[in-house]
């Protein structure tokens, strides 16, 4: 036994209010391409870093987890933010840290 088809054919008024939808969407493309000053609505993946972008990123992060750690141990090791600063400014003075 042959399934009959559930939809309906369009009807002619079905058939011309999607050819003025095509119609519209076509027309509105070529005037886009026509005024290159208006940017287009094109979607995009996520935007492109730049490498110096990624590499201060990472500096930052770097810099956030060395902090996360020193302030660690100096609650650890039971330290005064000032005495820290002294140990760092003795190191730098004797050329260990720079």
């Amino acid at each position: 036994m042959k399934s009959q088809s559930s939809q309906k054919p369009m009807d002619e008024r079905e058939k011309l209010r999607r050819f003025r939808e095509l119609d519209d969407a076509f027309a509105e493309a070529l005037r886009s391409l026509d005024n290159p000053n208006k940017a287009a609505e094109i979607p995009t993946g996520p935007p492109v870093r730049s490498i110096d972008s990624l590499e201060e990123e990472e500096q930052r992060r770097k810099e956030e987890d060395f902090e996360r750690r020193l302030q660690g141990l100096i609650q650890e090791y039971a330290q005064t933010p000032e005495s820290v600063r002294e140990l760092v400014a003795t190191l730098q003075s004797m050329g260990r840290i720079a």
